[in-house]
Parts: structure tokens; sequence; C-alpha cells
């Protein structure tokens, strides 16, 4: 390789490449922990260096030039490697101390992880756990978490993932909306009764109708939030009926279940790692504490005061 043909700094490409995917200096900032004149500054060097333009800027946005998505596919797999870089010395680390980043739905992250994390902190003080509660799915391989929890098998190559358990949902409401608008016995009684759901009506409309056979009308509906733990306290103050973890449900003593002749519905509670990570102490005590609290009962913990896990 001519080194000397090398021109520019890896700096400035990688602020090239996380405004590109990012869409605004301001967005690509945060993600570096950077100040926007900083990455404003490092992208303009790399123009220099190359001697071409890599956006239009257009009021706040800035607009890919033709050279500019010639370069980012060039400067993508970079990144990837450089993440690799990252992985295999984080692997090799053994001491536990620093960050374990863990990813979950903000149902979970509000409702279980603060037991795991009690005893992340018992048996590792020095340890920082930062949690990531987002309803889509983080990349792992791409660093944006350490740990995530799941409910679908992941896909991605590179990444340990262990099925931990199947967890049982299915429709709860809370006694003020049943003492309102009676329960449901069966049903073809939900024919008359309202839903709250954690997506667009239509997305809640074919979720219900694939998984659990029943056919809800987007009439009943009576409000949607993209964020099920927002979603679940209008559940919870007498908005409709809503389908839910069953032990998750269960911490909360002001909802019921409905329909409990019903077979519950399953889903899978995964836990994913880089295969990289998972070589890493720190990374591995998380991961073993997260599958043992995770293979419990939730609903058993609810009343359990902190600093008693495991009476």
């Amino acid at each position: 390789m001519n080194w000397k043909n090398i021109n520019f700094d890896w700096n400035h490409a990688r602020a090239f490449l996380v405004t590109a995917e990012e869409g605004t200096l301001s967005a690509a900032a945060r993600v570096l922990g950077a100040s926007q004149p900083t990455l404003s500054r490092q992208v303009a060097a790399l123009e220099n260096d190359l001697n071409i333009q890599l956006f239009e800027r257009v009021g706040k946005s800035l607009i890919l030039t033709d050279p500019g998505r010639a370069l980012l596919a060039k400067i993508r797999p970079m990144g990837e490697a450089a993440g690799q870089v990252s992985l295999v010395a984080s692997g090799q680390t053994q001491s536990i101390s620093g960050v374990v980043r863990i990813t979950a739905v903000d149902l979970m992250a509000a409702w279980v992880l603060p037991y795991a994390v009690e005893k992340i902190q018992q048996l590792a003080p020095d340890l920082r756990i930062d949690i990531i509660a987002e309803n889509e799915v983080q990349d792992i391989s791409r660093r944006e978490a350490d740990i995530a929890i799941r409910h679908v098998r992941p896909t991605q190559p590179g990444l340990f993932a262990r099925l931990i358990r199947e967890a049982n949902a299915r429709f709860f409401a809370s006694h003020a909306y049943l003492a309102r608008h009676g329960t449901p016995q069966t049903e073809l009684d939900l024919i008359n009764h309202r839903f709250v759901g954690f997506d667009n009506p239509a997305q809640m409309i074919d979720v219900l109708k694939a998984e659990t056979g029943i056919t809800v009308q987007e009439n009943q509906i009576a409000m949607c939030c993209e964020t099920p733990l927002v979603a679940w306290e209008f559940v919870r103050r007498g908005h409709g009926i809503a389908l839910m973890s069953e032990e998750l449900a269960r911490l909360h003593p002001d909802v019921v279940p409905l329909l409990e002749d019903r077979p519950a519905l399953k889903y899978p509670v995964w836990l994913v790692t880089h295969s990289e990570l998972h070589s890493s102490r720190r990374i591995r005590l998380v991961f073993d504490v997260l599958a043992e609290v995770l293979s419990d009962r939730w609903d058993q913990k609810a009343d359990l005061p902190p600093g008693q896990l495991h009476p």
C-alpha cells in the first residue's frame, strides 16, 4: 500500500460519515458528543483535503452531492471496520469497570431492569450501566448498545443470542374501565369495547388479527401511542383494553386480565450481545445477571423492597 497517497484524516472522514447518516450537523454532534462547529470544521476540512463538495446545504438540512454519495459508499465500510476494532479491544478488557449499555423497550427498561441493575451494582460497584429505553431495535454490531433484550430472534451475523424464556401476553383492562363498560366474557363481546394501541391503528389491527385472530375495527381504538409506557398509563386510567405481558401487567393491581379461558399469546425473550463483547468480563457479568433476572417471574418482584431481589 502506498501510504503517501492517503491524504485525509480519519476523524474528518468519521465526521462526514456520521453527518451523512444522521442528516444534520446537530444530530451528528449529539451522536459523537462533539460540538456542531467542530464537526462542521472537520467536514469542511475533508472537502478541502479531497477537493470535492460533499454536501449541498439547504437551510438546516444537508443533501449529499454525487461525489458525496460515492465517497459515503467507500467510507461506510471503514466505519464498520473501526467498530470491529473497538469490539475486539472491548472483548479483551478484563476489568469489571467502565460502562455497559443495555437497550430494551421502555416497559422492560422501567419495570424489570431496575432489579437487574441493583444486583449488578452489588456485584460490580465500579460498573456504570446506561439504559437505552428504545422501542426501535438498536444495532449492536455498530456499538449502538452492548446488550439488547429483544422479542425477535436476531439475524445479523456476529451476534451471540440466548433465548431466555417464552412469556405470556393477554388482554387487560382497568377496574375503572370495566366498571363503566362491563367485562367481556367472550371474544364476540369485544366488539362493544374500546382498545388502546401501542402502535398506529393500522399496525395494531394487523397485529391483533395475526397474533390473536381477533378482528378490531378502527372505530374501536380509543387512542394509540408509539411509546408503550405512555399507552399503558392510558389503559390503567380506564381508556380501553390492551394486549400486555401477563407478568408485567400484574405489577399493576389496578388492571385485571380478560378472557382467561383463552390460551395466552406466547412471545420470546432474547438476550443478545456481540460475539466479541461476550468475552469481556464486564459484559459477561451483566449478560449473566440479566439472564438470571429475566428468567424469573417479574410479577413476583413487585412487592420486594430495594436490596431484596432474592428473598
